[in-house]
């Protein structure tokens, strides 16, 4: 169990190894979830994933355009845990 030092701004610092096992890089937010009997689940904050965002992955990667069809059919391959599937 870790102890951390309270400063009279009521802030602390979690060491690095804290942060690391965690997930979470300098820059990022945490995210703190208050539960009964004083006690507190602490988590790194991830931003809600849009399609926009999974678009953006892609963006330049290939020049060849996908009909609805080949796209089924890649989707349904990778449900099936199938690796590779010629679309």
């Amino acid at each position: 169990m870790r102890t951390l030092a309270v400063t009279t701004r009521g802030q602390v610092t979690f060491r690095k190894d804290v942060l690391q096992h965690l997930g979470i890089q300098p820059g990022e937010r945490i995210e703190l979830n208050l539960l009964p009997n004083g006690r507190a689940e602490l988590k790194a904050a991830r931003p809600a994933a849009s399609i926009d965002g999974f678009l953006g992955l892609l963006a330049g990667k290939t020049r060849k355009v996908a009909t609805l069809e080949e796209i089924n059919a890649a989707a349904a391959a990778g449900w099936a845990g199938e690796k590779d599937h010629d679309a």
